[in-house]
């Protein structure tokens, strides 16, 4: 889905494959027939941008195999284009027990950047002809345990073999492609100036943020003001995640604890954060802030890192930030200059909600990925996008 804004730069749309478990190249041509081209249909509309995530045996094969022209052919029979991939999880990321593995390889580990510049690769071909840029999200360096001086000085080693061999991809093809660390919390890089000090130190030609809205608002960041920071500090925003965390205004009521135990589950790490009157108090996983030995009090709201669908609320007493999505959608879009042009819809955690709000076959999954999609629209077009 494309949209222009008034400045005249083109703003993509899409909706993250990563909320898919397929792995390997007959899994993904039929993930996109399936639900790429269901979404395309239930919307209504003639082109829908999907954002794909590659595992890593798969992005290198594609990388250097003719199959590549199978996912372009596929891609092209049913209305699907591709601006952006998700290179965050390696592999594996729909498996029982997900976790901390999520985090590995890390940017200290020579697999990390191979699989980025595989992805790189694969998307300087996918990208359509009119497109010339494409934008790449990864992790923010990697978990923040054990993590050293020394840890971080070869995390940015690889930052800038990274960026000196997209430059070479740019050469080569014409096509720009930019990889955005994603912040996250309990990561190496966990804040927005956190990232505003990392990447000082970085060339950002072809290396810049990924900015999630989920992460930003689970840390109880002004979400307004944390784009302020980034674009003043000239660190370009490539990519956006549209995305809402699970809020909690009243977490020590058995009610609202009973609510969020239902979001306790074994696959995906959910970190909390809690902002009492002495500040953000935190911990890594939601079962821990429920029932462990440090388990969170509850003086004030919590914010879980648990991606809830983004066009609807959850069953009170819960909440979404879905307002903090909205606020920094008009704060990227709204103004006279563009400050992102690839937005990416990423809840990839529809079979691990509660059971009664999980969909129950492929056709329920293809409408409520829509019921985002259009949300997400709806709202970029009330920053004064229009449709292109």
């Amino acid at each position: 889905m494309r949209f222009t804004h008034r400045d005249g730069t083109r703003i993509h749309l899409a909706y993250c494959t990563n909320v898919h478990p397929a792995e390997d190249l007959e899994g993904l041509l039929r993930q996109l027939r399936v639900f790429g081209g269901g979404i395309r249909a239930e919307l209504g509309v003639d082109r829908l941008g999907v954002g794909l995530w590659l595992p890593a045996p798969l992005a290198a094969h594609l990388a250097d195999h003719p199959d590549l022209d199978r996912l372009r052919g596929t891609l092209a029979s049913h209305g699907l284009e591709v601006v952006t991939l998700n290179a965050f999880p390696y592999q594996h990321f729909h498996a029982d027990a997900v976790k901390h593995a999520v985090y590995q390889p890390d940017w200290t580990d020579e697999r990390r950047l191979d699989y980025t510049l595989n992805c790189a690769r694969v998307l300087a071909r996918l990208l359509p002809e009119d497109v010339s840029r494409g934008s790449i999200s990864t992790l923010p360096l990697a978990w923040r345990e054990p993590w050293s001086v020394e840890h971080r000085r070869r995390a940015l080693d690889s930052m800038r073999q990274l960026s000196e061999r997209l430059a070479a991809t740019a050469d080569e093809t014409g096509k720009h492609i930019r990889v955005g660390l994603e912040p996250e919390p309990g990561c190496a890089v966990e804040t927005t100036d956190e990232a505003i000090d990392l990447l000082s130190d970085v060339n950002t030609d072809h290396v810049g943020l990924c900015l999630d809205a989920c992460h930003l608002a689970v840390g109880f960041e002004d979400p307004a003001e944390s784009v302020r920071r980034i674009t003043g500090a000239g660190i370009p925003i490539v990519k956006t995640q549209a995305s809402t965390a699970l809020h909690a205004p009243s977490p020590a009521d058995e009610a609202t604890r009973n609510a969020l135990s239902c979001y306790a589950e074994d696959r995906f790490l959910h970190q909390v954060r809690e902002r009492g009157p002495a500040g953000i108090t935190a911990l890594d996983d939601l079962p821990e802030a429920l029932h462990g030995g440090d388990s969170l009090r509850g003086d004030g709201p919590w914010r879980v890192h648990f991606h809830v669908p983004i066009h609807r609320q959850p069953d009170p007493p819960l909440a979404s930030t879905q307002g903090d999505l909205d606020t920094v959608l008009h704060a990227l879009l709204a103004g006279s200059t563009a400050l992102t042009d690839h937005v990416e819809m990423e809840t990839y955690t529809w079979s691990v909600l509660p059971k009664h709000l999980r969909p129950r076959h492929d056709g329920e999954l293809i409408a409520s990925l829509a019921g985002e999609l259009r949300w997400v629209a709806q709202t970029m077009r009330r920053t004064g996008l229009e449709p292109s």
